[in-house]
């Protein structure tokens, strides 16, 4: 065992996870802005931990002055689809972009593991601007679905029980529960359109149920507050119909008579300076 700094040494690594982490839920945004739909649910990240490190080091023959090369997923990200085509998506997104160099891919989604475990990995060069200047430091991206993900993490806690000797019976549940998630894959893969437009209309019904709002709020501010009073009145009454849904036609009309009382007064109070 070397006295190296572990602070030091993983100081770059801590820092490519949160770059990275910035960059990634950036694209998502920019997408869902561009697409109304992002493939990216959401990004995580981590720093191997230092006992980790030293036991894939020594389960792969990693000398100790060669970690930086040997072990290519000390730093970590993790990209999160809701469905199974949304990875090969973002993997082509991966590829394009100009600030880290693609190594390589390990498709285990074609191939899955005998264990049942199933994700899309790269590993990358990322460059890290250090005090002493720029360092590369290599990172694994993995992107995978939430029940691949789900699967993943229990069986990444039961392989550290169990110090990768698992039990039989249990390796043969875990790998029906694979099955299972894969399954759950694919049915949402079937209904995905019908997914997305669901997930679209409750999108545009709560933008529409905000900018309602907060048109009211301002016009207290241009201390027309008889027609705020009126204007909430109504939007109290549409939210609270027996039938536990409001009208969104009622509301998409209330937004329009708020932003042409809110466009009116403005144009006055612009003739008046």
């Amino acid at each position: 065992m070397d006295g190296r700094d572990w602070g030091l040494f993983l100081q770059p690594y801590e820092q490519a996870v949160e770059e990275l982490k910035v960059k990634f839920k950036t694209m998502r945004a920019e997408l869902k802005k561009r697409e109304e739909y992002a493939p990216i649910e959401f990004v995580t990240g981590r720093v191997k931990r230092i006992s980790s490190i030293l036991e894939k080091a020594k389960r792969l023959n990693v000398p100790m002055d060669q970690l930086e090369t040997g072990i290519e997923d000390i730093a970590g990200i993790r990209i999160m689809c809701q469905f199974v085509e949304d990875i090969r998506r973002v993997a082509e997104y991966i590829r394009k972009r100009k600030d880290l160099k693609l190594l390589y891919e390990k498709d285990y989604i074609t191939n899955y593991k005998e264990s049942g475990y199933r994700s899309f990995h790269m590993i990358v060069e990322y460059p890290v601007q250090t005090a002493l200047g720029q360092k590369q430091v290599l990172a694994e991206i993995q992107i995978r679905t939430l029940a691949m993900n789900f699967w993943a993490t229990i069986e990444h806690s039961l392989s550290y029980k169990y110090r990768e000797s698992l039990p039989d019976e249990m390796r043969r549940r875990l790998q029906k529960a694979a099955e299972a998630a894969a399954i759950l894959d694919n049915e949402m893969s079937s209904i995905r359109e019908e997914i997305l437009e669901a997930q679209k209309k409750f999108e545009d019904d709560s933008n529409i149920t905000s900018q309602v709002l907060a048109l009211i709020h301002q016009l207290y501010f241009y201390h027309l507050v008889n027609e705020a009073m009126a204007f909430q009145e109504r939007f109290n009454r549409i939210w609270t119909q027996q039938n536990g849904r409001p009208d969104m036609e009622e509301m998409k009309a209330l937004l329009g008579e708020v932003q042409e009382l809110m466009a009116a007064y403005r144009k006055e109070d612009s003739h008046e300076e």
